[in-house]
């Protein structure tokens, strides 16, 4: 069986407060875009006693080990023994490292073709449960529609966004930010006004107000990427913005804006219906 996880992009993003634990607790909205990863997968035969993992497409870094769609196999064969023994391929396009979420959807999504292909029955909440055991954002993707998230990212809760009378534009330059890292070099801070309030204004007071805590910081290291987000909005954006903790930058477009982009040929860059 094939299923096809699609990437996010994050409006907004504020940096609330430090926890106890370690992490932040913070505030943004996640929104689906089509952009596509590929997951396959397949009984072993009879003779296989370990998980076979292959890939394709784009260059992921690390080990098959570390892969989040790796991670999610074994955390089910753990809770469910039954679960035979499988063989999983990941073509990746979605860019890695890039606060496109495109690791988490994998992951998420192997959680919900395991489920399906080998009939575990495992409920909506089951699924979010397993998967924020693999990532803050990757109950995002059991969901899969517009969502106001809070704590730590797992806290979903759905919004009426409609943004299907516009276009994207992704921009990646291919720059890897470490997020751990982007969060060290942010102040939390409590917003004068919420995400989830301001994504229910006019789209044209978003460039005002709609604002990601990560791009002071990460356009101070690296300039190339505040200039793609300057790019986008010198072409007509209605608004630009870095997602997550970056590096892609995306603009939103009317559907029947003409514009000419150019950017270096190595960078990522696709045009999207919202």
């Amino acid at each position: 069986m094939i299923i096809f996880p699609n990437c996010k992009i994050n409006l907004g993003l504020r940096i609330l407060r430090k926890r106890s634990d370690g992490y932040h607790d913070l505030e943004t909205i996640f929104y689906p875009l089509p952009l596509y990863d590929i997951v396959e997968i397949v009984r072993s035969p009879g003779d296989n006693s370990a998980l076979s993992f292959s890939t394709s497409g784009s260059l992921i870094d690390g080990n098959n080990d570390d892969n989040l769609c790796v991670k999610a196999y074994e955390l089910l064969k753990r809770n469910y023994s039954t679960l035979p023994v499988a063989k999983i391929h990941l073509h990746k396009a979605i860019p890695t490292g890039a606060g496109m979420g495109g690791g988490s959807a994998d992951a998420s999504f192997t959680l919900k073709l395991l489920n399906e292909k080998f009939g575990l029955q495992l409920s909506t909440e089951q699924l979010i449960g397993h998967a924020l055991q693999l990532g803050s954002d990757c109950p995002f993707f059991i969901i899969n529609k517009p969502a106001f998230a809070g704590g730590r990212g797992e806290i979903l809760k759905p919004v009426s966004l409609d943004l299907s009378a516009y276009k994207f534009i992704i921009v990646n330059p291919g720059i890897h930010i470490n997020t751990a890292n982007a969060f060290s070099t942010v102040t939390p801070a409590l917003p004068s006004k919420s995400v989830k309030e301001i994504i229910q204004q006019s789209i044209d007071s978003w460039k005002n107000e709609l604002i990601n805590d990560f791009e002071k910081s990460v356009f101070l290291q690296y300039p190339e990427i505040e200039e793609i987000k300057s790019k986008l909005y010198d072409n007509g954006a209605v608004y630009a913005s870095m997602s997550g903790s970056g590096s892609t930058v995306y603009g939103i477009f009317k559907k029947d804006a003409a514009a000419d982009h150019h950017f270096p040929s190595h960078y990522f860059f696709k045009e999207l219906n919202g």
